[in-house]
């Protein structure tokens, strides 16, 4: 702790010794002429008797990542996120007040420099510095910039940090900026039009689960933060606009793991006059797009597998996919008729192992059972379809099976990726399942899904039949990038609050 006080205390020390000889400390700007990336992407490889001949001048600027002297040559390294440059420091070659500048820049720092590029004996691409300004302090020493940020709290605590000395997480966050654009450049080309809905909704809608809830003081209301944009974009299909879509921030207050954080991001599209089996499609297609503008390919390394992401998918049934390895690990046929009844669903769950909650219906039953026995081992690309109609209450049924609906999700890497159906646009027939719903919610499912009223009578103006989606961004994004929790492809995740803060 002594030794860190004294590093503290050193560079405050640099910094008023640079203001008593006269440098601004903060300035408003550098007029730069080149990035640092640029400079490496345009002349990094070029050789050092091209560079002689063409003597190219140039002002850059970026943050001090090493500082070394061996006499009377001294260098810089310096990083503006993306790309890391050299810069040959001599104090014949510069403005005296700019050496001494020099002399007080502690690692940290952001500094401009102006010069002419070259390759030093050792054939390092250089900047011959010129002149050097001052940007801006680094008052607190940098961790061990040569391994990166090793402490995951901190990581995500502090992503500045580690944006700062970590190559790879800024690499993860560009990937996540592409995969956005890839998204909108592929709905957009579909004529879907991205539109905005509340964050803050009187009736938590649009998926079961627990919201977190505030108080508007002006209005005196009761208000929750949104749990998914479903509800709101489906009144836009009743308004005319065929094909909406929206990249959406989500809030759900449950529990927190490497597949989940409270507040996350979600793609959600609505295609009139289309179902569930189109927007299976429209899903190989996209995804495989997004795959190779992101990653130039479609084959993705996630962890020690390959997965691929050419279309078309696996496509398993629910109870299906169930009833198939149900009767391997028990060694008899399994039908799905058993799956229907509540009480041989309930036996075959206690034989397999699986835990049941008070209440649970044939429905629920069987999700819970195919979550334990298929998740984690849907690992390349995988459509999960025709759900039970009890977990589905937004969902349109088949027309030859009123427990089932007309629902798919879609498994990677042992998660969910994705979660789409026919969409339900009976209105007498919503009311009843919002009605079943409230019953299961007085029975103490505080993820029920509660009765919106104004939903209901908005599809009494009529809706088209329609599909819908929503794909889970994070989770996607960890895909791409063989990223292994959540919190590793969001900027600020939700953490802790610490006991010292």
């Amino acid at each position: 702790m002594p030794q860190e006080h004294e590093l503290l205390a050193q560079r405050r020390a640099n910094m008023e010794a640079l203001a008593q000889l006269g440098v601004d400390l903060y300035p408003h700007e550098f007029d730069r002429t080149d990035t640092v990336h640029r400079l490496v992407t345009a002349h990094g490889e070029r050789a050092k008797e091209d560079l002689e001949a063409t003597r190219i001048e140039t002002k850059t600027c970026g943050r001090i990542l090493a500082i070394r002297s061996f006499g009377k040559a001294n260098f810089l390294v310096l990083s503006d996120g993306r790309a890391r440059i050299q810069v040959y420091i001599r104090q014949d070659s510069m403005p005296g007040l700019d050496f001494q500048a020099f002399r007080l820049l502690d690692l940290g720092d952001f500094v401009g420099v102006s010069g002419h590029l070259f390759r030093t004996k050792t054939n390092e691409f250089t900047i011959w510095a010129s002149g050097l300004t001052f940007l801006a302090k680094c008052l607190v020493p940098l961790p061990e910039k040569w391994h990166g940020l090793q402490d995951i709290e901190i990581r995500y605590r502090q992503r500045y940090l580690d944006l700062i000395v970590t190559p790879e997480t800024r690499r993860v966050f560009e990937a996540r900026s592409r995969t956005l654009a890839a998204i909108r450049d592929f709905l957009d080309a579909r004529s879907y039009l991205e539109v905005e809905t509340p964050m803050m909704q009187q009736v938590a809608g649009g998926a079961l689960a627990r919201p977190f809830v505030t108080h508007h003081n002006a209005l005196d209301m009761r208000l929750y933060l949104r749990i998914a944009p479903e509800l709101y974009l489906k009144r836009l299909l009743v308004g005319g606009m065929e094909r909406v879509y929206e990249i959406n921030r989500n809030f759900r207050n449950e529990g927190i793991s490497t597949q989940h954080n409270p507040e996350f991001t979600m793609l959600e599209f609505y295609q009139a006059y289309s179902n569930y089996l189109e927007l299976m499609d429209m899903t190989e297609l996209m995804l495989s797009e997004v795959a190779r503008k992101v990653t130039g390919g479609e084959d993705v390394t996630y962890g020690e597998t390959t997965l691929s992401f050419k279309a078309p998918f696996r496509r398993l049934s629910m109870r299906g996919a169930v009833c198939e390895e149900a009767t391997r690990r028990l060694g008899r046929e399994v039908t799905e008729a058993e799956l229907r009844d509540l009480g041989s669903a309930r036996a075959l769950a206690g034989q397999l192992g699986v835990e049941l909650e008070p209440g649970m219906g044939p429905g629920k039953i069987t999700a819970a059972v195919f979550e334990t026995l298929w998740e984690e081992s849907l690992v390349q690309p995988t459509f999960v379809y025709d759900f039970p109609t009890e977990v589905s209450p937004l969902s349109k049924q088949k027309p030859d099976d009123p427990d089932t609906v007309e629902r798919f999700e879609l498994y990677a890497g042992g998660f969910e990726l994705a979660n789409a159906f026919s969409e339900l646009n009976d209105p007498a027939e919503q009311r009843r399942r919002f009605e079943q719903q409230l019953q299961e919610r007085q029975k103490g499912d505080a993820e029920a899904h509660a009765m919106d009223e104004d939903y209901v009578h908005a599809l009494e103006y009529g809706m088209p039949p329609a599909g819908g989606e929503g794909v889970g961004i994070d989770r996607l994004v960890m895909l791409l990038t063989d990223s292994h929790s959540i919190r590793d492809v969001i900027l600020f995740p939700l953490m802790r609050a610490r006991k010292d803060s």
